[in-house]
């Protein structure tokens, strides 16, 4: 299937801006949209599940990973914030790279380090990335030999994995990065990235009065 490409979402902040900057009630189909027969994207376990579907390649994504780790550090201990990338190709060495570390445990500490390869370094391309470049950064982070790396990268288990993903943004009708889903219930549709987080927060409190 083809996808249009990426929209530009969230516009790039400079710092990060109090949480909360909406003075009214977010609005249905204006600030978030509800997933008609919409699915989290993995088992809740009584947790409210706040996922961005993001990308390495996007400058937005970058810029929104600071405010994004500062909210959720705010957050009570049932919200689950999980990264899962926009793998609409199926070889996008980003999108494997990242499900060949999460198998590996490894990509909590490697998140950071793959954004300023990026955007930061300019080690890696935006675009054209090859799987070796990018399993040689995962192996200067405890990823281990490239050869063996780029396996997991080009492994069963992560064509599952991406295939679930792809699955996942879909359903879900993400056209762009970052855009978040709450419990699979949710597209947030902000325009400023302290909106989206401030109707994120205000979808989380509604998830948790429905328990």
């Amino acid at each position: 299937m083809r996808r249009r490409a990426f929209a530009l979402l969230l516009p790039v902040l400079a710092a990060l801006l109090p949480v909360g900057a909406q003075d009214r009630e977010p609005v249905e189909n204006l600030d978030y949209v509800v997933i008609a027969d919409g699915q989290p994207w993995e088992p809740l376990a009584g947790q409210v599940e706040v996922v961005e579907v993001f990308s390495y390649a996007c400058v937005h994504c970058f810029h929104f990973e600071r405010p994004l780790a500062a909210w959720r550090a705010t957050q009570l201990q049932d919200v689950r914030v999980t990264p899962v990338p926009a793998a609409f190709a199926a070889a996008d060495p980003f999108a494997r790279g990242f499900f060949a570390a999460q198998a590996m445990g490894l990509a909590a500490r490697t998140h950071r380090a793959l954004f300023a390869a990026v955007h930061e370094t300019g080690r890696l391309p935006r675009s054209g990335a090859s799987p070796g470049a990018v399993a040689d950064v995962y192996a200067e982070h405890g990823a281990g030999p490239q050869a063996a790396f780029l396996a997991r990268m080009a492994s069963p288990a992560t064509d599952a994995r991406l295939n679930a993903a792809r699955a996942f943004a879909v359903r879900s009708g993400v056209e762009g990065t970052p855009t978040l889903i709450i419990n699979g219930r949710y597209r947030v549709t902000a325009r400023t990235p302290e909106d989206a987080l401030a109707i994120a927060g205000w979808l989380v409190a509604r998830e948790r009065a429905r328990r």
